[in-house]
């Protein structure tokens, strides 16, 4: 079983073609600058609409919340929980509309062995993607590459202290991986989000592009800033409280990459 917090179809930015996303509940990092809060945590949570509350009381009820007792049905939970053959079943209605399904989160390499049922339900019948932040154990990604078609692997912050700073794990892992993608025969496409002033930054995208350069990888999508990215915090009883300068505009810095003779598409 595993918590799928959405399930996006027709999607065109998530893989080769038209798709349908899944995203799936838990990561284990906690991006300064993260647009899905209510995909973070493994558990389910409550997500109240902020307009029409009247601050009546009735939904709680002996210390807790019930959804259900909202007069104005402003509650819910933001997640579904499916067993594999449940979540194949829904996401098999619409293949035959979709170029493939693509996996994403939170962080679907948490769920490994739910993830690798599902990729594998698939084999055949649809083109399989996962998109992943890199961050989970070597063995359990080289599963994984195993039994898909198509990666979508993050690169955010090259410098280990940086990394950690901004997303509260280290990079170490995540670059191991990168290798191990690289070297697996997969098809893939790396993605960087610019982030201003962390990620955005001359040294970060000038280590990026050497990274990128060593490994023999000439093309990367970039991912604008979303200046809404804390919207959603308070939904799920949240704070967003980045400690980066959001206001500042993203400069998309692709004179730098050009130096590498590496090839971008703004997403």
């Amino acid at each position: 079983m595993a918590l799928v917090f959405s399930i996006e179809e027709f999607s065109v930015y998530d893989g080769p073609g038209m798709r349908t996303t899944v995203f799936l509940k838990g990561c284990p990092l906690r991006c300064q600058w993260c647009h899905n809060p209510e995909g973070q945590l493994l558990k389910n949570q409550i997500i109240k609409s902020q307009n029409g509350c009247t601050m009546c009381g009735n939904c709680r009820e002996d210390g807790k919340i019930n959804i259900y007792k909202c007069p104005n049905r402003l509650l819910r939970y933001c997640a579904t929980e499916y067993s594999v053959d449940e979540l194949v079943a829904k996401i098999s209605k619409n293949l035959d509309a979709v170029g493939g399904v693509t996996f994403s989160g939170g962080e679907p390499t948490m769920h490994k062995d739910f993830l690798i049922e599902c990729l594998k339900k698939l084999e055949g019948k649809t083109h399989r993607a996962v998109q992943t932040c890199g961050f989970c154990k070597s063995d359990d990604f080289a599963e994984i590459l195993n039994n898909t078609d198509y990666v979508l692997y993050d690169l955010k912050i090259i410098n280990k202290e940086n990394h950690k700073k901004y997303t509260g794990v280290e990079n170490l892992t995540i670059i191991e991986n990168f290798k191990i993608l690289k070297n697996s025969g997969v098809d893939f496409v790396v993605r960087v989000p610019l982030i201003p002033t962390v990620t955005d930054t001359v040294e970060n995208i000038t280590d990026i592009a050497t990274l990128l350069k060593e490994n023999g990888v000439n093309y990367i999508e970039l991912l604008p800033y979303n200046k809404f990215a804390g919207g959603k915090y308070s939904a799920v009883g949240m704070t967003f409280n980045p400690s980066y300068d959001e206001n500042i505009e993203c400069e998309m810095r692709l004179e730098l990459f050009d130096k590498f003779s590496i090839k971008t598409k703004v997403l």
